[in-house]
C-alpha cells in the first residue's frame, strides 16, 4: 500500500456526513474502515466501482457497545491494512427532548452514542498511534453547542458541548505523542433525516405543549430546505487533515467552524460573552482575599 495514502476509520457512515466522508476519502485515493450499527445497509449505500472498492472495508460497530466489542472492531479494523491514520467520531443523534420532560434518562442515551461512545472509540485505537507516534482524531460537533438557549435541543446542544470539550482535552494530552485533534463544528446542513427523530417525553408536563409543539414545527419547516451542502463540508474536512485544497499551507486548526449560519453564531456567543465580562468585570475581578 503506498505510505502516502492515509487508512481512516469512520464511524456513522450509513447516512449524513458519514456517508459523504467515505465517497470523498475514497475519492482522494485513501482507504476508508466504513462502520455503522447495520452492515446490510451499507452494503445497500456502497455500489462502487471496483478501484474504489478494493480500498473499502465495511464493518458492523455501535459505538454504544461495551468497550470490549469496540476494542475487538478496532483491531480488526488495523488489520485489514496494517494500520490507521485518521479516526473520524462521528457516529451519534439528535434527541429532541424539553429538559423537565425528557430528565435525566434522555440525557444519559443521549450522551451514550453522542460522548462515551465517542470516547470509548478514541481510546481504543490510541494506543496503536501512540505507538505509530502519529495520527488524527476527528469529533464531529455541532453549531449547537453554541446555542444552548435553543428549545428541545438541549440535551443534544450539551452533549457536543461535552465532545468539544473533551476535543480540546485530547489534544493538549496527545500532542506529545505526535497525535492530531479536529473539532468540527457544523451548522444546519441538508442530510437525510437529521430532523427525523420524534420528541422524548419521559413525563408529560402539558405547561410545555406550546412550546414544544413551536420547536418541533421549527425543524419540520428547516427539513429539507438547509443551505449547507454535506458534500462540500466532507471535501474540507478531508483537505484539512490531508494539508490539500483550501488547507494547503494553513496552520492546523483545533476548532473547523463549517457553514455561514455555524459562524454566525459561534461568533454572537462569543461576543456575548465577552459583553458580559466587560459589565462585571469590576465586581468579577474583586473577590480575591484583602491582603
Amino acid at each position: 500500500m503506498d505510505s502516502q495514502r492515509k487508512v481512516w476509520f469512520i464511524t456513522g457512515t450509513s447516512s449524513g456526513f458519514g456517508k459523504r466522508l467515505v465517497a470523498e476519502v475514497l475519492s482522494r485515493g485513501d482507504y476508508v474502515i466504513a462502520t455503522a450499527r447495520c452492515l446490510e445497509k451499507m452494503h445497500n449505500i456502497f455500489s462502487l466501482p471496483t478501484s474504489e472498492a478494493r480500498r473499502l472495508y465495511l464493518l458492523q460497530l455501535d459505538v454504544t457497545d461495551s468497550m470490549d466489542i469496540i476494542q475487538d472492531r478496532i483491531e480488526e479494523a488495523i488489520s485489514v491494512w496494517g494500520r490507521i491514520d485518521v479516526i473520524v467520531n462521528n457516529a451519534g443523534y439528535g434527541v429532541k427532548a424539553i429538559l423537565e420532560e425528557g430528565g435525566a434518562l434522555a440525557a444519559l442515551t443521549q450522551f451514550q452514542a453522542n460522548v462515551f461512545g465517542a470516547v470509548n472509540v478514541t481510546n481504543a485505537i490510541l494506543p496503536h498511534f501512540r505507538e505509530r507516534g502519529s495520527g488524527t482524531v476527528v469529533f464531529i460537533g455541532s453549531r449547537s453547542a453554541w446555542r444552548g438557549e435553543a428549545s428541545v435541543v438541549g440535551f443534544y446542544s450539551a452533549s457536543k458541548a461535552a465532545l468539544h470539550t473533551i476535543g480540546e482535552a485530547y489534544a493538549s494530552e496527545l500532542r506529545p505523542f505526535g497525535i492530531r485533534v479536529l473539532i468540527v463544528a457544523p451548522g444546519s446542513f441538508r442530510t437525510e433525516g437529521v430532523h427525523a427523530y420524534p420528541v422524548t417525553i419521559h413525563n408529560h408536563i402539558p405547561d410545555y405543549d406550546d412550546m414544544r409543539a413551536t420547536s418541533m414545527a421549527r425543524f419540520t419547516g428547516i427539513a429539507g430546505r438547509e443551505k449547507g451542502d454535506p458534500a462540500k463540508a466532507m471535501t474540507l474536512v478531508v483537505d484539512v487533515v490531508r494539508g490539500e485544497g483550501r488547507a494547503r499551507g494553513r496552520e492546523w486548526p483545533l476548532w473547523l467552524v463549517l457553514g455561514k449560519d455555524a459562524y454566525v453564531d459561534v461568533r454572537n456567543k462569543c461576543n456575548k460573552i465577552l459583553d458580559t465580562l466587560d459589565a462585571w468585570e469590576d465586581v468579577a475581578t474583586d473577590v480575591d482575599f484583602d491582603h
